[in-house]
Parts: C-alpha cells; sequence; structure tokens
C-alpha cells in the first residue's frame, strides 16, 4: 500500500469514524460484501479481487503527512487525528476464494472487526472487489463462448485508468484468458504476455512486403503480423510469398492478425491463402472491438480461427459496466442489524454459503445460512485473515485459474448460455430465515 492511499476513501467514511471516536462505538462489528442482483446478461459471477484486498487491509495505516493534510482541511479535530495516527486493521476476513462462482445476495467476504476498522475499509474494499468481479463474470463468458481457443486480453489502452488496466489484465486472466498485451501486468502478475504490430509499423515503411520482413527478423521468437493496413487478403498472399525465403534465414511466423472488416469472410479466405501456400500452422488471430456476443457468432459460424483479442469491450465491461453491490452492516456487539429500506433490504448476521451439487456433480443451488448452523452442502468461505494478519500467502493465479475452471465444469449447461437462463436457486437457511421473520415482526 502506498502512502497516501489511506485517504482513497469517501469523507463521509472519515466523518463517521470521527463520530464512533466521540461516542466511544468501537464494539465488534461484522459487515458483507455481496452483489443485490444479477444483471440481464449475466447468469452467475466469477468472484475477484480478494488479493489486492488483503493487501490493502494489512497495509491499512494513516501516515504523519496523512493527518496533517486532514488537520488543514478543518474537518477534524486533533485529538482524533491522533487516533486515525495509530488506527490499523486488526479484525478477521472470510471470503470466497477467488475464482468462485457465486450469486446474488451471497456475502463474497465478511469483515469482523471494532466498528471504526471495518466501517474505514469499505470505500476501498467496494471499489477493489466490485471492479475484478465485474471484469471477471465478464470475461468467462468469452472464455466460454471461444469453445478452447486462445482469447487475449487487448484493453489496456481503452482502461479508465492505469490501475484499472492492470486489474482487469488480471481478472480476465484468473477467469481463462490465456494472457494480456499490458507488460506491466506481466511483470506485477506473471501472467503470459501477448503483442503483434501496429498498423503505424507497416505505414512507417515503403511497402508491405519490406515491413513484414523487417519485423519478423527482428524478433527472436516466431511473429504474428497484422495482415489488414491496406488489403488483408494481398497481405495475405504477400505473406506466403515471403514465408520461404524467412524460414531458410530462420525466422518463423507464428500466425496473422485481422483487425477489422467482415472477421468471418475474412479468416475464411486468409485461412484458404495461407493452407494453400503451405502455411497450414500459421494461426489466424482476429481483433476489433469484439465481445463474447461476436466471438460466439464467429464460432457458431465455424469461423477458423484460432485466436481473439478483445479490449474495449472487456476493460470496461461495456454491457454491464456496474455490478449492484453493497457493503453493509450485519452484526453489531453481537446483535444482528439489517437494513430494511425498500428495494434494499439486507440480510442480518454473520453467514455462510453452502453449496450443494446432485449425484452427477453439478451445482444444484445454494443455502446462505448464519455461520453458526450447518446447511446442506461445502461452505464457501474460508478465514483468510485473523487478528489483521494475513493466515496463508498470496494463491498463484494458477491456482485461481483452475478452480474457475473446475467450477464452470459444475455449473448447470444452462447457464453457459450468453442469454439469461432459469435462475441457478440460492436458499435461505432455515435459522436466518427465521431470525429475519423475527425482526421483521419486531420492527427492526
Amino acid at each position: 500500500m502506498a502512502a497516501g492511499d489511506a485517504l482513497l476513501t469517501d469523507l463521509y467514511q472519515l466523518t463517521m469514524l470521527q463520530g464512533y471516536f466521540r461516542e466511544s462505538l468501537t464494539q465488534t462489528a461484522s459487515f458483507e460484501f455481496f452483489i443485490r442482483s444479477l444483471p440481464s446478461s449475466r447468469n452467475f459471477f466469477v468472484a475477484a479481487g480478494l488479493e489486492q484486498l488483503l493487501e490493502f487491509l494489512s497495509g491499512l495505516a494513516f501516515s504523519a503527512e496523512d493527518c496533517d493534510w486532514l488537520r488543514s482541511t478543518g474537518h477534524f479535530a486533533g485529538d482524533f487525528l491522533e487516533y486515525l495516527r495509530e488506527l490499523r486493521f486488526t479484525g478477521k476476513v472470510s471470503a470466497m476464494p477467488e475464482g468462485t462462482i457465486c450469486f446474488p445476495n451471497e456475502p463474497l467476504v465478511r469483515i469482523t472487526a471494532p466498528l471504526p476498522e471495518a466501517q474505514i475499509v469499505e470505500t476501498r474494499l467496494i471499489n477493489l472487489l466490485q471492479f475484478q468481479t465485474m471484469i471477471a463474470s465478464k470475461a468467462v463468458r468469452s472464455v466460454i463462448a471461444a469453445r478452447g481457443r486462445t482469447v487475449v486480453d487487448f484493453g489496456l489502452r481503452r482502461a479508465h485508468g492505469a490501475e484499472a488496466g492492470l486489474l482487469a489484465a488480471r481478472a480476465s486472466y484468473l477467469a481463462g484468458f490465456a494472457g494480456t498485451s499490458n507488460v506491466l501486468a506481466g511483470r506485477r502478475f506473471g501472467i503470459p504476455l501477448f503483442g503483434t504490430m501496429a498498423h503505424s509499423y507497416v505505414m512507417a515503411h515503403d511497402s508491405e512486403a519490406e515491413a513484414f520482413v523487417r519485423f519478423v527478423t527482428s524478433q527472436p521468437d516466431p511473429a504474428v503480423l497484422l495482415i489488414d493496413t491496406y488489403d488483408t487478403l494481398r497481405a495475405a498472399q504477400t505473406l506466403v510469398q515471403l514465408a520461404p525465403g524467412l524460414l531458410e534465414q530462420g525466422f518463423g511466423i507464428q500466425g496473422v492478425r485481422i483487425d477489422s472488416g467482415d472477421l468471418m469472410t475474412l479468416s475464411r479466405s486468409t485461412r484458404d491463402i495461407l493452407d494453400k501456400g503451405g502455411l497450414t500452422q500459421c494461426q489466424v488471430v482476429v481483433s476489433g472491438d469484439l465481445d463474447e456476443y461476436a466471438v460466439h457468432d464467429l464460432m457458431a459460424a465455424g469461423a477458423p480461427i484460432d485466436g481473439f483479442g478483445i479490449g474495449t469491450q472487456l476493460v470496461t465491461s461495456a454491457d454491464v459496466p456496474v455490478l449492484n453491490c453493497a457493503y453493509k452492516l450485519e452484526e453489531y456487539a453481537g446483535r444482528p442489524r439489517r437494513k430494511r429500506s425498500p428495494g434494499r433490504q439486507t440480510l442480518p448476521g454473520q453467514k455462510q454459503v453452502f453449496r450443494a451439487l446432485d449425484e452427477g456433480g453439478l451445482m444444484r443451488h445454494d443455502v446462505i445460512e448464519l455461520c453458526d448452523h450447518a446447511a446442506e452442502g461445502e461452505p464457501l468461505l474460508t478465514e483468510v485473515m485473523r487478528g489483521g494478519q494475513r493466515i496463508s500467502a498470496t494463491e498463484p493465479l494458477k491456482e485461481i485459474r483452475a478452480r474457475v475452471a473446475q467450477q464452470l465444469r459444475q455449473l448447470p449447461d444452462s447457464l453457459h448460455a450468453l442469454e439469461r437462463a432459469e435462475p441457478y436457486p440460492v436458499l435461505l437457511g432455515h435459522a436466518l430465515a427465521e431470525m429475519v421473520d423475527a425482526m421483521e415482526q419486531s420492527g427492526r
């Protein structure tokens, strides 16, 4: 956590903390992060962002410079700022592991800590979990649609800021993308890097043939060439003519990329040209404002495409650019709490999610139940932080990717569809339902 990141919050978090400080409201509180509803074009979510949340919680601290600046705003008293200077996160965190398929109203993360600590983390927690869960839930749809073909993140240049580009690369990779064009994401997260060339490289040379030769011979590995700068099919034919000479010099050609035009027609014609020219191992990769629907349509029509580069639509989650999520107080000082606002009601108490499978190993239903009660199935939330300290090391992304793949195999076939399917059953456990009823009767 970089210096000053503690201030990456909303003002009302700090004004509430000052109120808690004045009132000595510091008993143990439990907050839970959950998503209220499925967008019309989603059948499930993929939980992501936990690693960055744990990093944030582990490093939470207000520096002397932070407190001096807060003093200059005139909003805060000196004794409160002294208290804030010593504040650290000392609580417990339970969460669904990253890559867990999840559904509305299920707690993805539960924070249990003294009330001020649990409160102050709200803004950044939502910021981290909402974004990566949104992107992972978008990315996995392209993975499904691609039917095993390579899918790569090309979204950095259209991301809403540098952090968004980095975290989108991470979230899409854990959801099943093969890699990213984002070099810093490759270094920071160990994500495989993919890239080709830009039209400017071709245009900077006097001929397309010269550009191809220069690019291939400047790379230590077999290259992927962009062939739609001028005339896609003519460029494919040019490549066929150049390939024997390049191969004799020891330079390979991995594939071609088409970034515009009728991708169905162009991919078929390009594949035909390459095959007839003896380049049967040369891959055809496409890009250009693609999303899961375009990938699905191309695959359904039998397009001979080996890989997809997906950028803008992914990194902005263009069809669902925000999730209807919340982080709400569910228990304070040992008593369950519940928001009752119409359309915004919450479920009280500390909760667990249990997942039941059918005899064939497919997901049958989930049950949301109070933590101190059992229900059918396996519990999904596990303790990941205690006393403000992480319990285990960072989980490798390859393990998270494997979890997503394994859970997709357990997901009922109907939920793999891009269109809305019959909702997956998420039930309330008996004890939780009784608590809700009792609080309703008592007006709480």
